[in-house]
């Protein structure tokens, strides 16, 4: 997945996936995220020729250090979403 943003901070980063659901989705990252703050990222499906992309708005609910694999992991909502092709991409300044 690709973070977009988070709060007022334009991002362009990626991280790996820890399960999704139609609710939201948890992820791992080497950097610490607010709990309660907004949040836009793109969810590729690549068991799909094309891949599908998914843009999400949430919400940040839980970001908690794993000690044992020294990452954070990650838990945010899925508010909003709507599938877009690559050529939308260029609009958030992303390259996919």
């Amino acid at each position: 997945m690709r973070i977009l943003q988070v709060n007022e901070e334009r991002l362009d980063r990626t991280e790996k996936t820890r399960d999704i659901s139609s609710g939201g989705v948890c992820f791992t990252s080497q950097a610490r995220v607010d709990v309660g703050g907004r949040i836009e990222y793109v969810i590729t499906l690549s068991g799909s020729t094309p891949p599908v992309r998914i843009r999400c708005l949430g919400k940040v609910l839980r970001s908690q250090l794993s000690p044992q694999a020294g990452e954070f992991e990650i838990a945010v909502t899925m508010e909003r979403y709507s599938f877009v092709r690559p050529d939308e991409f260029s609009a958030f300044g992303v390259n996919l």
